[in-house]
């Protein structure tokens, strides 16, 4: 796997996280000089994870001059906070309902420039056909179409060429886009890495992708220069 660092995403990236901490610093006081943070979503009846590994936050951090906090923020779906978020993930097992404040909130979010990771915990079926119901009933006039490898969400900080998975079986990212960007990935199969999620974490029989940390990598650096 062929690690891409073009001087233009660097220039980007580095640019897009001092203009932002600037923002903040104005906003709250905030002088910690080009932070981006990623948030961690609570939804439904208070339901997030606890086993989405954050490594890929310190990864890019090798990769690249962006710097972030190395830990995910728990953040309230419907909340203001979101929007001081540029990334965020959203994971479980088990079926869900967002609220109607949830999903108006996620819609602003994803519209006004924020973008979201979604992953089935464990390949869950039932929390896939959750967050697929969901974001039909958020934008029931857009599909989310499968990203073919030649995507530029594979070759921004990493060039990947082929998605590896705990199975046998040909695992796929789909995306949403709006106006010309993806603002949404979302796979059945898994990219929670939790290899390096911790002690008690595990895939527990589901169908891991096993380059997600790349693939976060490069999908926080899309995120951030789109």
């Amino acid at each position: 796997m062929t690690r891409l660092l073009p001087l233009a995403l660097i220039t980007s990236l580095a640019l897009f996280c001092v203009a932002a901490d600037e923002k903040k610093s104005a906003d709250s006081g905030d002088t910690r000089l080009g932070v981006v943070q990623c948030a961690n979503l609570i939804y439904g009846n208070n339901k997030t994870s606890v086993c989405y590994s954050d490594q890929f936050l310190t990864q890019i951090q090798k990769d690249t001059n962006t710097k972030t906090q190395v830990r995910f923020s728990p953040v309230k779906t419907d909340s203001v906070e979101l929007f001081d978020y540029p990334f965020a993930v959203m994971t479980g097992e088990g079926a869900f309902t967002l609220s109607e404040a949830q999903r108006e909130n996620l819609k602003s979010y994803l519209t006004r420039g924020g973008f979201l990771v979604a992953s089935a915990g464990c390949s869950s079926p039932e929390w896939a056909a959750s967050f697929q119901r969901e974001i039909k009933a958020i934008f029931p006039d857009l599909e989310m179409k499968k990203l073919e490898m030649s995507h530029e969400v594979f070759h921004t900080v990493y060039d990947i060429k082929e998605l590896t998975a705990k199975r046998n079986t040909t695992p796929y990212l789909s995306g949403l886009e709006l106006d010309g960007k993806i603002v949404l990935v979302f796979t059945e199969d898994g990219l929670n890495d939790t290899a390096n999620a911790g002690p008690n974490c595990c895939c527990c029989g589901g169908n891991e992708i096993r380059n997600a940390k790349q693939i976060n990598v490069n999908l926080l650096a899309y995120a951030l220069t789109h």
